[in-house]
């Protein structure tokens, strides 16, 4: 069994609500396990970290950049890094703003600059353009309408995470908790 944790910072709830649509298109493909954890949880218990193939870091895109709690978290990964523990493991990134942009590709990239200083593989969001799709503009049922491509991105309206993302943010969530499972067992063959 692969095992796949998603490490997560939730200021409001969306970003939570979002991860926990990637957890359950994980938890659609048989062969891996997966774990949730908050990023004060994912701080506690750093060093038992190893015992995942795959991580899926997460955070709200705030001020350009991930929260503060998940930088906390990144720079607690100091003596896994010294002793390159994360080496060769699988990584993806999930950010969530209430802008449609909000410099939320800043915050891929942490994540994406945290994998490789860690020396691990990055997991691109793998989702086609709505464009390619329709031939037109993305609504809130698209799937992957921010159009993103390094990781996924999502978008919160100033509302309750009953009520936003989007359906196609959250339908886009668990496609690529799909493609995070499928990518690790294929990978750890």
């Amino acid at each position: 069994m692969k095992k796949i944790v998603l490490i997560y910072h939730s200021g409001y709830g969306h970003t939570k609500k979002v991860v926990f649509e990637v957890q359950k298109g994980i938890q659609a493909v048989e062969g891996v396990a997966v774990d949730c954890l908050t990023t004060e949880q994912a701080i506690a218990q750093v060093n038992d970290l190893t015992q995942y193939d795959t991580f899926v870091f997460a955070s709200p895109t705030y001020m350009g950049g991930p929260s503060a709690q998940f930088k906390a978290f990144a720079d607690a990964t100091g003596k896994l890094w010294m002793s390159g523990a994360l080496k060769n493991k699988l990584a993806a990134g999930i950010t969530n703003s209430g802008s449609l942009d909000g410099d939320k590709f800043s915050t891929l990239m942490y994540f994406v600059t945290l994998s490789c200083q860690h020396g691990m593989l990055w997991i691109s969001l793998g989702l086609p353009s709505p464009l390619t799709q329709s031939g037109h503009g993305a609504g809130p049922e698209a799937v992957n309408r921010l159009n993103g491509s390094i990781g996924l991105i999502t978008q919160s309206d100033n509302a309750s995470p009953e009520n936003t993302p989007a359906p196609g943010d959250l339908k886009a969530a668990f496609l690529f908790g799909q493609r995070i499972a499928q990518v690790t067992l294929q990978f750890k063959q």
